[in-house]
């Protein structure tokens, strides 16, 4: 069934558990996605991200996602993830989508703020929710290498100022993760975790999932994130799986690709300690 994320979230909370956001990047790995949420009869968020539009449309995505998510048994969210551009937001709603995500995060609060309410408006009477992000979840300088980020802490103070001034339904924050993969394991602040969960009732988002450790996850899940992305580890399972099993034909090489990633997956359903959610 095609849902928003509102509810999830309510029930994330109340569960103390976090719900997994794998970005896609066609129609296969939303159907993948889908069918491990309905094999745990567990909810699923299939997110998108705007820089991966030249793989998928959204009007591709949207067609493809409502009719997987109307054929579960479980909630399927439809995510537009680190939308940019307000245009392609906008439009993302408009298709079908039932969430997006305005990161609009590196630039100053006041523009940040003028962004997000800017979605919000338009999101909100068409029944589609809205995430933002405070601070600023970077990259490392080099993709492999997370020695330096551009990663920006969330503050207490403007979490619960940009709360206040928006009303966005959930908020992506940063404690620690960056995006893509690192070198070793990131180092959680869980005491700001902590802080903003207390300060705040807005659900929390954590981006730069992968690799960040499977007990730095778990423990998100617990003390206060209602959703993690999932992107790089999917990617590098199916590389694995294609280095390991050394496909001869390109039938086989997709087999492999859609078993590794929803093997990675179905790892993360488990860290994330992901419960079922009636709706």
């Amino acid at each position: 069934m095609l849902v928003t994320s509102k509810e999830l979230f309510k029930a994330s909370r109340e569960k103390s558990c976090a719900i997994p956001a794998p970005n896609f990047i066609d129609a296969q790995s939303m159907k993948d996605y889908v069918g491990v949420a309905e094999e745990l009869g567990l909810p699923v968020i299939l997110a998108l991200a705007e820089v991966h539009l030249e793989f998928i449309t959204l009007e591709e995505s949207a067609y493809f996602g409502k009719y997987y998510a109307e054929k579960a048994d479980v909630p399927v969210v439809l995510h537009l993830d680190h939308g940019m551009t307000p245009s392609i937001i906008k439009k993302a709603i408009d298709v079908g989508f039932t969430s997006v995500m305005i990161d609009a995060s590196q630039d100053d609060f006041e523009n940040n703020v003028k962004k997000t309410k800017e979605i919000i408006d338009y999101a909100h009477p068409k029944g589609v929710v809205v995430e933002a992000e405070i601070g600023h979840v970077g990259s490392g300088v080099n993709y492999e290498n997370h020695e330096e980020t551009d990663s920006l802490y969330t503050t207490v103070e403007d979490a619960v100022r940009f709360v206040e001034e928006t009303n966005v339904d959930s908020l992506a924050i940063s404690i620690g993760t960056a995006h893509g993969m690192y070198k070793g394991i990131p180092e959680i602040n869980f005491e700001r975790l902590r802080d903003i969960a207390n300060a705040i009732s807005t659900p929390l988002v954590l981006h730069g999932g992968s690799s960040s450790g499977d007990s730095n996850l778990n423990r998100c899940g617990l003390e206060g994130i209602s959703k993690i992305n999932i992107f790089s580890d999917l990617v590098n399972a199916a590389q694995k799986g294609i280095i390991t099993e050394k496909p001869t034909n390109y039938l086989d090489l997709k087999k492999i690709v859609s078993k590794s990633m929803k093997d990675c997956l179905r790892h993360y359903y488990e860290v994330f300690n992901t419960k079922k959610i009636v709706k």
